[in-house]
């Protein structure tokens, strides 16, 4: 009532130029102040009415007096007071000098009455060398207007300084080295670990080290709670490093040196040194850790698990890293120089990788380079000649043209045929009626290894369907071989194969070839077919060192196995299992010839304990008995496998100038005796070859060898004339 009353009175006591038509500012009369809120503690009302605020505040005033309106912040501001100290005594108009930008007055009122409104101030910070300022509350005038005539002692507003925490300089620095040290644990961590996905995790527990094992088995059940495990790093880096600047602005007092320290220091040791080792030795670093990482997952619990359920309804679950086939490969390639794969290893992975993007059409072999054999056929000499000389085991039949390819015919089936019988092809074919296996030419490679898989067949003719409805165009046969060869991304050689295939699917041209023909009559008493003297023939030139065709020719060879006495039958009688004659070869007796047996089988009696065990076919015997392996003037041929012939001259001088062969070579006349014996266990067909025989095949083989050089000497002779002429 009493400040009601004092408004009345103040209103009435106005001059007149106050009244109606004046200007609206010139009508306001402001007598006090009073705080009504503050954002910072602190604030208080001194004796006398001063009011004392923090800096960095924002304040609410509640003004006091007449006329005061909506406008009345536009004519209000603050003047900085020359002492920190009010001087209620000396204070005159003349303080009122100019307007101070340390309090602010915003564009707006609140609760807006005829006496009173709430003012928003803002407060600004003070410097750094000043502990407070005071300042008064004025009014604009226009010009010419006195100021009031008030006594303003309850309009004073007193910013103090906010005093900070004081801690001493060692604890700041054992802190900021802490906090220093957790900001790198979790800047690391949070590299190291997220990079760890649970699939390579499962990976290395499996088929890791040791060491590795053990700090997978103990990372991976973190790791499996990933956002969780994302929340609580973050949260905890942002924590450390938030603390590490305002322990930096406490011990400098500045604030720009204070963000250059702390982002310096975040950014070496917390940031790049950590990342930097935990990129190498993540899983070790981790593993370590461990404790430490459940702990702050612990602390930061309310905030870090609600975010992490949230990350994992809207991402999804976390499944790691999941490579394509072309991924996988592209890896494996860049990664061949650190990793322990050989480069065949390599080949094969590669290979059965891109086995599904490959048809059987890039591996086939083209129909122009097949060997394929007509149905009218008749398996005579000839034509059994030149399916041996094919090298194939598996040959497709065709019907009066090469795409009309019908049946298969396999080279075992060959075994019970006689050449002299002129059997019809048709007539194997029928019996046997193997199955031919046709494949589109777009069969991915994986489907075809399926088929051959299965056992039905292992060769497969490539055909294309044609424009023509119902009807297929052949383009070539793929085998097993062919798959197998492009999984290991490698030629693969056969027995019968002398230099590797092309790329092309064809097959070397430079083949190793045999004269057939001297098979076809053989005049020795006991039977054997051109098939097994073939066999035989090929056996003692490619096995045995003692027939290589660099010793002995083979046309030589097979002159000597024409021989009456070579060929050998032997009936066994079982009435009689020890007879004498069932015994090829005795020990502690001497023998002068080699035995190769062609079938049937023989017992074998060896070394001093005199074990036994059985052998068949195409086992040999006494190769000793022939006398040492023949080398020429290179004795150390045998050692190096550079064999060579004896000289013409050699083997003159060693059998004699009449050239009998009833001399024999010096180191023929050393006796050969055997320590093992060989006693046959059935009817036998096999190869003797005396000492003499040999002896007299290896000097024919010089004599042709030597004639044929002469010849083709001669030969170049009489050309080099003829161009002199």
């Amino acid at each position: 009532m009493l400040l009601r009353l004092f408004l009345l009175l103040l209103a009435f006591s106005q001059p007149a130029s106050a009244g109606k038509g004046a200007p609206q500012h010139n009508n306001t009369v402001i007598i006090g102040m009073r705080l009504e809120s503050s954002t910072k503690p602190g604030a208080v009302h001194l004796i006398k009415g001063v009011i004392q605020v923090m800096e960095g505040s924002v304040i609410q005033l509640r003004i006091f007096g007449q006329g005061i309106h909506e406008s009345t912040w536009e004519i209000v501001y603050f003047s900085e007071l020359a002492t920190a100290e009010p001087d209620f005594h000396n204070f005159n108009d003349s303080s009122c000098f100019e307007e101070s930008n340390d309090l602010r007055v915003q564009p707006f009122s609140q609760d807006v009455q005829e006496t009173s409104a709430v003012l928003t101030i803002v407060v600004k910070t003070l410097r750094r060398d000043v502990h407070t300022k005071s300042y008064v509350l004025c009014l604009e005038k226009d010009p010419g207007q006195s100021q009031q005539p008030v006594d303003r002692h309850n309009l004073y507003i007193q910013v103090l300084e906010d005093v900070k925490l004081e801690l001493p300089l060692w604890l700041i620095i054992i802190l900021m080295i802490v906090l220093l040290s957790l900001s790198g644990i979790f800047s690391g961590l949070n590299l190291g670990l997220m990079a760890l996905d649970p699939m390579e995790l499962r990976i290395v527990q499996n088929c890791g080290k040791p060491k590795e094992k053990k700090y997978a088995a103990r990372i991976e059940p973190l790791r499996r709670k990933g956002n969780y495990l994302l929340c609580s790093l973050l949260l905890g880096n942002v924590l450390v490093n938030a603390s590490l600047t305002i322990l930096s602005d406490i011990l400098v007092g500045t604030n720009m040196v204070a963000i250059s320290i702390s982002t310096l220091a975040i950014v070496i040791f917390g940031e790049i040194i950590p990342q930097a080792l935990c990129s190498r030795h993540g899983l070790a670093v981790g593993a370590h850790t461990v404790p430490l990482t459940k702990l702050f997952m612990l602390l930061t619990f309310p905030l870090s698990y609600p975010l992490s359920k949230i990350l994992d309804y809207v991402l999804g679950k976390e499944i790691g890293t999941v490579y394509t086939r072309e991924k996988l490969m592209e890896m494996l390639k860049l990664t061949q120089p650190y990793n322990d794969l050989l480069k065949e290893e390599l080949n094969i992975i590669q290979g059965a990788l891109e086995l599904r993007s490959k048809t059987v059409e890039c591996v086939m072999t083209p129909l122009e380079d097949c060997y394929l054999i007509s149905s009218d056929a008749v398996l005579d000499f000839d034509t059994m000649t030149e399916i041996m000389e094919s090298g194939y085991t598996r040959i497709p039949v065709y019907d009066r043209y090469y795409s009309n390819i019908g049946d298969m015919l396999y080279v075992k089936d060959l075994a019970f045929v006689d050449p002299d019988d002129k059997t019809p092809l048709k007539t194997i074919t029928k019996f046997y009626n193997h199955p031919v296996h046709f494949v589109a030419h777009n069969t991915k490679l994986d489907a075809m290894l399926n088929e051959f898989k299965k056992g039905k067949s292992h060769l497969a003719i490539v055909q294309k369907a044609t424009d023509v409805e119902g009807e297929h165009e052949v383009m070539g046969v793929v085998t097993l071989e062919d798959i197998i060869e492009e999984i290991i991304m490698s030629e693969i050689l056969d027995e019968s194969d002398i230099s590797a295939e092309t790329r092309s699917k064809r097959r070397a041209t430079q083949t190793r070839r045999w004269d057939f023909s001297a098979f076809r009559a053989v005049g020795n008493e006991a039977k054997i077919s051109p098939q097994l003297l073939l066999a035989a023939h090929r056996f003692l030139s490619t096995e045995v060192q003692w027939f290589y065709p660099n010793i002995i020719t083979e046309k030589c060879l097979l002159c000597l196995l024409k021989h009456r006495d070579v060929i050998c039958e032997l009936k066994f009688d079982e009435g009689n299992k020890d007879a004498p004659h069932h015994f090829l070869y005795q020990r502690n007796k001497t023998a002068d010839y080699f035995i190769l047996i062609l079938q049937g089988k023989v017992e074998v009696e060896a070394c001093k304990e005199n074990m036994k065990f059985e052998n068949g076919p195409f086992s040999y015997y006494g190769v000793l008995a022939l006398g040492p392996l023949p080398v020429g003037d290179n004795t150390s041929g045998f050692l190096s496998g550079n064999i060579t012939r004896p000289s013409f001259e050699h083997m003159v001088t060693v059998f004699g100038s009449s050239g009998s062969s009833n001399q024999v070579l010096p180191s023929a006349n050393l006796q050969y005796m055997a320590d093992f014996t060989v006693r046959a266990l059935s009817d036998l067909l096999y190869i003797k070859i005396t000492r003499m025989q040999y002896q007299d095949g290896l000097l024919a083989s010089v004599l042709e060898t030597s004639m044929a050089a002469a010849e083709t000497q001669s030969v170049e002779n009489a050309d080099g004339q003829k161009n002199l002429s």
